[in-house]
């Protein structure tokens, strides 16, 4: 992953993002909270050996604008090219892993709205689901 210039620790990082892994959605409310959540996300992407990115949205082209945003911030230049078999004008659930750079869609019957990080690493203080995080987080 890439690195990320930050005044942000790596245990600040996972304090911030722990606040949005609850049951309970965390709404982001001012461009401040936003920013430091998006260094909390870059900074622990990149301490990860890989990670599964979760998107429920309400069709595939939010989702999958969301999931090229989100790539593009973590610093994955992966050329995505939408599945002709994928569901268009219904809410979905797109889940990309990054160690196989490949994704996969389904339709999606919850009500829920957002992003789930779940990271893998040798580190164990970093391995966890964390979210849920605004589809439009990095836009």
């Amino acid at each position: 992953m890439s690195q990320t210039n930050t005044n942000l620790s790596v245990e600040e990082a996972l304090t911030i993002l722990k606040e949005y892994s609850c049951l309970q959605i965390k709404i982001v409310d001012f461009e401040a909270d936003k920013h430091k959540l998006r260094q909390a996300i870059k900074i622990v992407s990149d301490l990860c050996v890989t990670e599964n990115i979760g998107i429920c949205a309400d069709s595939f082209q939010e989702g999958f604008k969301t999931l090229k945003s989100y790539l593009k911030a973590l610093g994955i230049s992966e050329k995505l090219e939408p599945s002709l078999t994928a569901p268009r004008q219904t809410p979905i659930y797109i889940k990309f892993n990054t160690e196989t750079m490949s994704y996969y869609v389904d339709y999606y019957t919850g009500s829920y709205r957002g992003v789930l990080l779940s990271c893998q690493s040798d580190n164990h203080n970093l391995v966890g689901i964390y979210g849920h995080f605004p589809l439009n987080l990095f836009e």
